[in-house]
């Protein structure tokens, strides 16, 4: 998802596109791989001296709620990225510095086989590790 299918997203479920908002969006579209809540607030801080945390976390919330970030927990902590939702793929994603890369294999394929009787409503697959740069560092 881009910056401008975040904004229409906004605006189909009614919701106003401030300049706050447009500048999260920004942030998560430059950003290459999952970012914290704090990530977030540092670099809004430098632009908006004063923004509350409430502030962040609310639109964080709205964000994950209606698609346009996905969220995972990494090192015990609740991290987010814009959403991907041109086609199906899964993640691998560094530990160190939370940079992600697309998996093209799906497992659902086996385990759907493995659990014919059942009604799977979703899935989640995320590999984690080092990346390389990390790797090397």
């Amino acid at each position: 998802m881009n910056i401008n299918e975040a904004i229409d997203l906004l605006k189909e479920k009614g919701y106003k596109t401030t300049g706050k908002r447009k500048e999260i969006l920004a942030y998560f579209e430059k950003a290459d791989g999952y970012r914290t809540a704090k990530d977030l607030i540092q670099f809004m801080e430098s632009r908006y001296k004063g923004i509350s945390f409430d502030t962040v976390y609310r639109n964080l919330h709205l964000y994950n709620k209606v698609g346009i970030l996905e969220t995972t927990e990494l090192n015990g902590e609740k991290q987010f990225r814009m959403n991907c939702t041109h086609h199906h793929h899964h993640h691998f994603i560094c530990n160190d510095c939370g940079k992600t890369k697309k998996i093209e294999v799906c497992p659902m394929d086996e385990v759907q086989n493995t659990l014919a009787e059942y009604a799977i409503e979703g899935h989640k697959f995320e590999i984690y590790g080092l990346c390389p740069v990390c790797q090397s560092a």
